[in-house]
């Protein structure tokens, strides 16, 4: 269960990073999905398809995420610069609690990030 929470967790934020890169077909199977729990068989019937057919697309979608992955690196690099941008917040909170010119600085980082 823990891996299916992780996949669906890796392929929604990859879904953050390429959604435009898909067609618009591929976008809304994927976001129903993933993103809103729709069964495959909620979805075709939204669509007017088989189970198989939304399932194919699905499989396909996800393996067409991974490769863009793959080929960017857009997530696994925001993942590492996360990390970083972590240690020096909690570094600067912990040694320059005081300093309002580097607090203002990670401010600004962390709302780039949060754009």
């Amino acid at each position: 269960m823990d891996q299916e929470i992780e996949k669906t967790n890796r392929l929604n934020a990859l879904f953050e990073f390429y959604a435009t890169l898909l067609t618009e077909k591929q976008m809304n199977y994927l976001e129903l999905y993933y993103a809103d729990d729709y069964s495959l068989g909620e979805i075709a019937e939204m669509y007017g398809v088989s189970r198989q057919a939304v399932y194919d697309n699905i499989k396909r979608s996800s393996k067409l995420l991974e490769n863009y992955e793959k080929k960017l690196s857009l997530y696994s690099n925001y993942l590492v610069r996360d990390e970083i941008f972590q240690e020096l917040k909690n570094y600067a909170t912990k040694n320059y609690p005081n300093d309002e010119m580097l607090q203002l600085f990670v401010d600004r980082l962390e709302d780039l990030e949060e754009e």
